[in-house]
């Protein structure tokens, strides 16, 4: 079976690619918007790819749009 694994990315890493601070991703979180795995309680991991379609989702932007 050919699956894909996600890669996943700390939270420093993710505010980078989006070009946001590490509060929002923070606050994304704690609203529960963006997904995340919980490694520890103060530690968590995130697949990039997976945040882009949830964010996406949230603010409704088309493909088409940008």
């Amino acid at each position: 079976m050919n699956t894909i694994e996600p890669t996943l990315i700390k939270k420093k890493e993710l505010a980078k690619r989006l070009s946001v601070s590490t509060r929002s991703i923070d606050t994304w979180v704690g609203k529960r918007m963006i997904p995340y795995i919980q490694i520890t309680p103060r530690f968590y991991l995130y697949d990039f790819e997976a945040v882009l379609v949830a964010i996406r989702k949230h603010y409704q932007v088309d493909a088409a749009q940008g």
